[in-house]
């Protein structure tokens, strides 16, 4: 294959990747503004899903095919892993474990070893408090699925919704940060920085929202 298909692959490549993240976006920041719960929210949060499917794969794409920096791949995991798991936590509301999600998640835990063998030769494009809590939050969110089979059911039936509510704003706020990130470089690691703390406290505003509903407070 040519330079120049090569090149226009790639090319192409990224403008899927940012076309699907931008729309992904608005997807998310929609489901933030809107009711939970109902139809319209669940076809959003479809849309978001595979929208956020279509960013891992273009990721993934461009750190294997076009040997885009390797530090790509654990936002990208990140964010797909956060999103996936939200998701599956809302479709079986249960810590019964599953061998779908059990190889997920250790896929997830090679992505990660993957960095750190790798560590020395990748470009840090990115500012090392960004690299460093992007891993060690990755790791968290892993290591909290592997342990929650652990959980009795009758405590996690009343964690799931909490944890699909810090999972979804995670993925979306992980999205924002990578797209701040990129677009505001001069502003590096604020532009980057900051939509994590945006999610965080977005995701904290609707869990403790959801814990004085379910009590009637």
């Amino acid at each position: 294959m040519s330079t120049e298909t090569l090149s226009n692959l790639h090319h192409s490549n990224i403008i899927l990747h940012i076309t699907a993240g931008s729309i992904a976006l608005i997807a998310g920041m929609t489901i933030l503004l809107t009711n939970k719960g109902g139809r319209f929210h669940r076809n959003t949060g479809k849309i978001f899903l595979i929208l956020l499917a279509i960013v891992i794969f273009t990721g993934l794409v461009g750190v294997f095919v076009f040997k885009r920096n390797s530090f790509l791949l654990v936002i990208t995991v990140l964010s797909g892993y956060l999103g996936y798991s939200g998701y599956r936590t809302l479709k079986t509301r249960s810590n019964q474990p599953k061998i779908i999600d059990i190889g997920i998640t250790l896929l997830s835990v090679l992505s990660v070893c993957y960095f750190l063998y790798y560590f020395r030769s990748i470009g840090m494009i990115w500012a090392p408090s960004i690299i460093y809590s992007t891993l060690g939050y990755l790791i968290a969110v892993v290591t909290y699925d592997l342990g929650r089979y652990f959980i009795p059911v009758t405590v996690y039936v009343n964690l799931w919704l909490y944890e699909h509510i810090l999972k979804m704003v995670s993925a979306f706020s992980g999205l924002l940060s990578a797209f701040t990130g990129t677009v505001f470089p001069q502003y590096q690691p604020y532009s980057q920085f900051l939509p994590s703390v945006f999610g965080a406290l977005v995701a904290i505003g609707f869990m403790i929202a959801t814990y004085r509903k379910q009590n009637g407070l």
